[in-house]
């Protein structure tokens, strides 16, 4: 999944060399966090968070049934998480 996650970043990131990827994997889930430099952060999340929020749909849509959730979390360079997605009440109790 860290794969499709690299290859769509790569897509919109024009510093490809300075973009970091780090797989946490948690209980219930395996977080993907993207740490890009502040030139890139709008073009990779996009107006109103479409394109970050695109990619989450692709991901979802690529994990296999039954196996743990993944989170894609975008971070800024030398900063906290930007653009995070939510676990919605219905995701949380599964």
């Amino acid at each position: 999944m860290l794969d499709l996650v690299k290859y769509i970043v790569n897509q919109f990131a024009e510093n490809k060399d300075e973009v970091e990827y780090e797989t946490v994997e948690k209980e219930r889930a395996i977080e993907i966090i993207v740490t890009l430099p502040p030139s890139d952060m709008g073009k990779v999340i996009g107006k109103q968070g479409k394109i970050a929020k695109a990619m989450r749909t692709i991901v979802r849509a690529a994990t296999p049934k039954g196996s743990k959730k993944y989170v894609v979390e975008i971070r800024e360079k030398g900063g906290k998480a930007v653009d995070r997605e939510e676990e919605t009440e219905g995701e949380a109790e599964e």
